[in-house]
Formats: C-alpha cells, sequence, structure tokens
C-alpha cells in the first residue's frame, strides 16, 4: 500500500487524480492539505470525500511517517517550495506540470531529491489520454508508413476573455508537446510561431510549433479562437493518414464528485484510418478508441517506489519540455515589437 497526500483541492485534484485513483487498491489517498484561507467559503465539498482527512497544517503532513508520497497541486509559483519541503522530510513527490517555473528551479528539485534517494516526477498524466494512446496504436502498426507529419490541437473558442498573461503554453500546450517528446525525443529544429493576438506582446494566446525529426514534422496547435470542432489528431504518412477527435470521459457534477468513465467511447468517436497495404489495397477503417485512464500513471509510479523501476517520465523529458514552454513565452514576447 502506498499512502498519499495532496496539497491542494483545487481542480486538478478533483477532475484529474482522484476520480483515476478510486480504482488503485494499492494507493490510498489519506490526507489533502488546503491553506486556512483557501478553505473560506469552500468547505462543502470536503464532505464528498468522507475517508479522506483535510487539514490545514502542512507540518502534520510532513511529519505524517505513513504518508511516502506527496502529490503538488498549486499554482506553480509554489511548486520548488513545497517540493523542496516535502523532499526535505522523505517524501516522494509528484508535481503537476508545469513542474517548475524554470529549468534551473526543477532542476534543484531533481538533484536534491537524488541527493535523498527520493523520486520527484511531474504528473504528465495526458500520456494516457484515450485519444493520444489510439495515436500510438496506430503508429506502432505500421501502416502509415514513413511518418511525414503529425499535428496535434487543443483549441478552444472563447476568445472574448483572452487577458494579458502568459497561461496558454504552460497551461494547455504543455499536455501535447509532453505527449510528441514522448514518443520521437528530442527534435533537429524546433520552429516557433507563438503570439500575442489580442495583447501584442503581452500574452501567449495563439501556439503554433513546429518540430523536425527528418522527413517528419510534428505540430502543436493551441487556440482560444477555434469556432468548429477540429481533430485532436491529424498524421499523414507515405502509405496512409488517420484522424482522431478528442475523447470525452468525464462526468462533472458541481454538487458531488466527478465520475470518469472506463468505458470504450461510441463508435461515432472512433478514429478514421485510410492507407494502402503493401498489396496495393486500399483500407478504409475505424479505429476502436483506447480508453483514458491517468492512474495508469500511478500504477508506474508505484512500481517506481516500490521496486525501483523506471520513472515513466524522465527528468530530462520535463527539463526539455520546460525550456520549450519557456521559449515559446519569449518568442509571444517579441511577436508584439512590430505592431
Amino acid at each position: 500500500m502506498l499512502n498519499i497526500a495532496f496539497v491542494g483541492f483545487g481542480n486538478a485534484v478533483v477532475n484529474y487524480h482522484l476520480p483515476y485513483l478510486e480504482r488503485k487498491d494499492q494507493i490510498n489517498v489519506k490526507s489533502i492539505f488546503r491553506r486556512e484561507e483557501d478553505r473560506i467559503g469552500d468547505t462543502e465539498r470536503e464532505a464528498w470525500y468522507p475517508d479522506i482527512l483535510f487539514t490545514t497544517s502542512f507540518e502534520e503532513v510532513l511529519n505524517d511517517d505513513e504518508i511516502e508520497l506527496i502529490v503538488i497541486c498549486t499554482h506553480v509559483d509554489s511548486h520548488v517550495a513545497y517540493a523542496k519541503q516535502a523532499l526535505e522530510h522523505n517524501k516522494h513527490v509528484l508535481v503537476e506540470k508545469p513542474f517548475a517555473p524554470t529549468v534551473e528551479e526543477a532542476e534543484e528539485i531533481f538533484d536534491l531529491a537524488k541527493s535523498k534517494g527520493l523520486i520527484a516526477m511531474a504528473n504528465q498524466n495526458r500520456r494516457f489520454d484515450g485519444d493520444f494512446l489510439t495515436l500510438k496504436k496506430v503508429i506502432d502498426s505500421g501502416v502509415l508508413g514513413r511518418l511525414i507529419e503529425i499535428q496535434s490541437h487543443y483549441d478552444y473558442f472563447n476568445p472574448q476573455h483572452i487577458q494579458k498573461g502568459f497561461g496558454l503554453l504552460h497551461g494547455l500546450a504543455v499536455h501535447t508537446i509532453d505527449q510528441l517528446y514522448s514518443l520521437f525525443g528530442k527534435p533537429e529544429a524546433i520552429h516557433y510561431d507563438v503570439r500575442s493576438i489580442n495583447h501584442p506582446g503581452e500574452s501567449d494566446d495563439y501556439v503554433d510549433i513546429d518540430f523536425h525529426y527528418g522527413l517528419l514534422k510534428t505540430t502543436v496547435k493551441c487556440s482560444l479562437a477555434v469556432k468548429i470542432n477540429h481533430p485532436k489528431f491529424i498524421v499523414h504518412g507515405d502509405k496512409g493518414s488517420f484522424i482522431k477527435y478528442s475523447s470525452g470521459h468525464q462526468q462533472k457534477n458541481p454538487d458531488g464528485v466527478t465520475k470518469a468513465s472506463f468505458e470504450v467511447e461510441p463508435a461515432s468517436n472512433w478514429g478514421e484510418l485510410s492507407y494502402i497495404d503493401e498489396n496495393g489495397i486500399e483500407h478504409n477503417e475505424s479505429v476502436k478508441s483506447e480508453i483514458t485512464d491517468y492512474g495508469i500513471l500511478y500504477e508506474k509510479l508505484y512500481a517506481s517506489i516500490k521496486t525501483g523501476a523506471e520513472k515513466p517520465v524522465k527528468d530530462e523529458e520535463v527539463l526539455a519540455v520546460l525550456k520549450i514552454l519557456n521559449d515559446g513565452v519569449e518568442a509571444a514576447k517579441k511577436s508584439g515589437c512590430s505592431q
């Protein structure tokens, strides 16, 4: 059994952690730390989780010998401080993305963890999105031949509420950048088209980043001005193409806990695959969707803590993604210089 504690009780914890840990018998959520000021006017939700101890004392969590892993789900500005305190108290840490504000601060956390024989890892749970797992399945099959282009979209339509500040890269694009980086590793070249559409030089509200791997170009696109539903993934190879729309799998309830579905989504939203086989025969198929389960990351982390298995998210991947995010912000700042 692995006893864990959360720092924070916001959207990430309620929607992207707790619903997936209900099914993991080897993992027990013992406590959740919330600052006293965060509880003002927001205590009723705690009753939805009667088996979890809520506390306003971080020291209580740090000094609980039963807790082995602390999961940090606060604003990025506090990630480093909480992670260092947890590691100093001999707790493993899982930190929400973005892992740290800078590459240098992330390296400090990893170095501290290594010096104490502990694990520090980023929560790149989107590697276990059903649509991404379906994409991997198609790529691994080899039916598309040599890959030429992959587009990954994470879009919304909310242009009237775009505000100043840099958050689109670190809040949304971080998911898809990590997904593609986990597949193909370090690119030979990166081209940034990150712009401040509404607030020149003061926001990152349009993201279009190309990663070059020889013949293959992968692209991460993220925008708040996309009105028509766009495929999550578009893939072209020299033998065929594949598209997949985003997989919905949650039922959010403002008056109760979020429920995650672990059933295969309807066939109407399965991927579309068209290719020519080695005999010159054309195939047009629906590709059954894989199931989203962010708890898989916890299973793999459990194995790392208990058996010494390799971490599912490597330090060098976290550092590389952080650098891409920060370079993208710099590109956005420069985008306003000529306007």
